[in-house]
């Protein structure tokens, strides 16, 4: 699966978790030259506490776009060090 914003493409991998209708992609996948560290955060009841990244290329960027967690409740540890998009923002998966 690859992940692609303004025809570049940020992340890829065979390697994707399905949780809640969000692939999830290894955080190695991640091209980490687009991604910019975000300050926000958010609970999920079973889930835990996700952290956020924005995605930017070039003078594009997208707030809040992604999002991962990093310390998994244990209902979720097959995403731990995973992260995935927000659908409708403009990052573009297929």
């Amino acid at each position: 699966m690859q992940a692609v914003f303004n025809g570049t493409v940020i992340a890829e991998s065979d390697d994707i978790v399905m949780v809640d209708g969000n692939p999830y992609f290894p955080r190695a996948s991640m091209h980490a030259d687009y991604f910019r560290d975000s300050s926000h955060t958010t609970v999920c009841g079973w889930k835990g506490t996700a952290r956020y990244w924005d995605v930017v290329v070039g003078d594009q960027v997208i707030s809040n776009a992604v999002w991962s967690y990093e310390s998994p409740k244990p209902e979720a540890e097959q995403i731990r060090e995973r992260f995935a998009f927000y659908r409708g923002k403009g990052v573009e998966l297929s």
